[in-house]
């Protein structure tokens, strides 16, 4: 379980993400560290991007249905304006951000803030989602969580797209649309869909 670090005499914030597959507790984890934050006085702020109105157009969702109220915001440079006098920010779904969202957290952990980032590391074709892949690279604190593959029972470390008609990298949904699989079970779930597609495309 991740404790909050302390560091005597740190003067600046640091950058802490949390990442993983579909259904492996990304936000759940998000929400219990804010929640410890606001337990222990801090004044918290929590974003998503307001693409992602799956559960609800203003709170930060868990799959478990734990909720925290956030802001939902269209780019990353407006967490700048909206985080004046804050000392901890949340951000949800993290993968849907442009590509400025690295820069920008950096540039809030410099002003003192500690920034805890969810958020999926791969998409459903397995490659970096994102501003994902930066993050990790500046971040001080990476969780990686894990589900478990609905095939075998093993850590799922993948986001299996259970339709494979459409090619959109961002389609939102939940268990009609998606599904966590292990490397095993994800690479034969596409080479089965490859099949239904070549059959499909020779059948007159």
């Amino acid at each position: 379980m991740f404790l909050e670090p302390h560091f005597k005499g740190q003067r600046s914030g640091w950058i802490e993400v949390i990442c993983g597959s579909m259904f492996s507790g990304k936000t759940e984890e998000l929400i219990r560290r804010l929640k410890r934050a606001k337990i222990a006085n801090q004044k918290v702020e929590i974003f998503k991007p307001q693409v992602d109105t799956r559960y609800d157009e203003q709170k930060v969702v868990s799959h478990d249905a734990n909720s925290i109220l956030s802001i939902p915001i269209t780019h990353s440079r407006k967490l700048l304006d909206l985080s004046e006098g804050v000392s901890v920010v949340g951000i949800d779904e993290a993968q849907f951000f442009d590509q400025e969202l690295s820069e920008v957290c950096q540039t809030l952990a410099l002003r003192g803030i500690r920034v805890i980032i969810a958020g999926l590391d791969m998409d459903y074709l397995g490659q970096p989602f994102g501003p994902m892949p930066n993050l990790l690279a500046v971040a001080e604190y990476i969780t990686k969580v894990h589900a478990i593959c609905q095939h075998c029972g093993n850590l799922a470390t993948h986001s299996f797209r259970l339709a494979n008609n459409n090619k959109e990298t961002i389609v939102l949904g939940e268990k009609d649309v998606y599904e966590p699989r292990c490397r095993t079970c994800y690479h034969m779930g596409n080479i089965l869909n490859l099949q239904v597609n070549s059959e499909e495309k020779t059948t007159p």
